[in-house]
């Protein structure tokens, strides 16, 4: 292979796993290149892409699974480059039907009939909420903590310009695009599902379930990382930490103490 070749074909790799950025993990909220979960991208000389991916755990819920591993074929697709595309999970109970049902392009439906019982959209839909709430709480406490005399309830008032810049606003106005939530400066940070805003008294209760949310989705995050870690030594040198930094080999730390943390 000549050096021409050579570099040619970690643009190609480079340009898949930019794609695989993309794809979420749906409970995890988080892409499924920074927990980890992209155990290897092969691109051949005529554009074939082989991607296999791995989980924490083989009994991860085979949605959750399905989904992610659909995502990933179909972000690869769309790349101009890319010719046939191959994605297959790795070590999962139900790999077995998962491969061979993103291979045939059956389908969830297609692949597991009458077992599943939810449709995909649905379950992609409810995360999405999910996420978006747990956006909005990382967008707004640290603007209380900021701003002396600020109280719960006002943060009803609050809107997309009187966010400061970075990537807990991004995050949120990326979470509100996909709900289809408006993305104007005057538009109100803590809304519901269907862009309405809360009354002051109402405030502090919806901040209070937000901040469970989001504590719940990090926290998952977390413990998914650590058991990924376990399963596949190594595997933490392709993970990132949720603010975009390599993991690496870091000491997992105990949900016990993240509990602490949050309260202290």
């Amino acid at each position: 292979m000549t050096p021409t070749d050579r570099q040619g074909r970690l643009l190609a790799v480079e340009e898949v796993r930019r794609a695989l950025g993309c794809v979420m993990d749906p409970e995890l909220d988080e892409p499924i290149t920074d927990l980890g979960f992209v155990r290897s991208v092969d691109v051949a000389a005529d554009g074939a892409v082989e991607v296999h991916l791995r989980l924490p755990t083989s009994f991860c819920a085979p949605n959750f699974a399905y989904l992610m591993a659909s995502d990933a074929k179909d972000a690869i697709r769309a790349l101009p480059s890319a010719r046939r595309v191959v994605v297959e999970l790795d070590d999962h109970h139900d790999s077995a039907i998962i491969n061979a049902g993103l291979a045939a392009d059956a389908g969830y439906k297609g692949t597991f009939g009458a077992e599943a019982e939810q449709d995909l959209e649905e379950l992609r839909v409810t995360f999405l909420r999910k996420a978006h709430v747990a956006a909005v709480e990382r967008a707004l406490t640290p603007l209380l903590r900021a701003r002396s005399g600020m109280q719960e309830s006002d943060l009803g008032t609050v809107t997309l310009c009187d966010l400061p810049e970075g990537p807990a606003k991004e995050a949120l106005r990326h979470r509100r695009a996909a709900l289809g939530l408006p993305d104007v400066p005057d538009a109100l940070v803590m809304v519901d599902e269907d862009g309405r805003g809360y009354v002051p008294a109402e405030v502090p209760r919806r901040l209070r379930l937000a901040r469970s949310t989001r504590i719940s989705i990090d926290g998952n995050a977390h413990f998914c990382r650590g058991l990924l870690r376990t399963r596949y030594p190594g595997s933490g040198d392709d993970q990132a930490s949720p603010d975009g930094a390599e993991c690496g080999h870091q000491t997992f730390i105990p949900l016990t103490q993240l509990a602490h943390k949050e309260h202290s």
